[in-house]
């Protein structure tokens, strides 16, 4: 599948996605927003970093790029679109997904690992994955809200858990609504996450070795 790997100005992430994603056989480039023709890729991947340096809000300004339009266009056809961090605000912030992403609840910078349950297994990206994986996040605004908390509740794919796979407010990192740590359209062909799954993905930068970042991002090589 050829993807693309949107950069913005300010974001940060974009190589260490393509090399996570040529892992999977993955044909994997990184686009600039301003060169960025949809019609060539069968996925995009919208990295972390901080976008036109989170100006006004984080993702903002990037969601009302002519880039974005694009990436609706993929969306509507039903290719494969992924938000990671700062990609999962682009994305809520340009409407392609549900919600809001506030600062976290104790305002401050969270970077560490985190166990998610995968809670929906009807996606492209999560079809046949682990119940649980172990990701980390590294984000000031990841506070996911939705004023209806049932249907945030529908559309989570990912929620911060126990290992166990439990959903406890304890082990919420950042306040998010129903412990919400990823989203999906009612579709399932687009994503947004706060965990870092290229970061999750070589065996020597985890902490016990595990490779559950690519569990996720595999669908892209096939």
């Amino acid at each position: 599948m050829r993807t693309a790997v949107l950069k913005f100005p300010g974001t940060t992430c974009e190589e260490d996605v393509v090399k996570a994603l040529r892992l999977v056989k993955a044909e994997a480039e990184v686009v600039k927003f301003n060169s960025f023709d949809p019609d060539r890729y069968q996925g995009v991947v919208i990295p972390g970093g901080f976008s036109f340096g989170d100006y006004l809000r984080a993702g903002t300004i990037a969601a009302n790029s002519e880039a974005m339009k694009g990436v609706r266009e993929m969306a509507d056809q039903g290719k494969l679109v992924l938000g990671i961090c700062n990609g999962f605000q682009i994305l809520v912030e340009s409407g392609i997904l549900k919600g809001a992403l506030l600062p976290n609840l104790k305002l401050r910078f969270i970077t560490k690992w985190t166990y998610v349950r995968v809670s929906r297994k009807d996606t492209p990206f999560t079809r046949g994955i682990k119940d649980v994986l172990l990701m980390p996040i590294a984000h000031a605004e990841g506070r996911y809200y939705l004023e209806d908390e049932e249907e945030a509740r529908e559309l989570a794919v990912f929620q911060y858990s126990n290992p166990s796979g439990l959903v406890v407010e304890e082990v919420n990192p950042n306040g998010s609504v129903q412990n919400v740590a990823g989203i999906a359209n009612q579709a399932g062909n687009v994503i947004g996450l706060m965990p870092h799954p290229e970061r999750a993905s070589f065996s020597k930068l985890t902490p016990d070795g595990s490779t559950d970042g690519l569990e996720i991002l595999r669908v892209f090589g096939k």
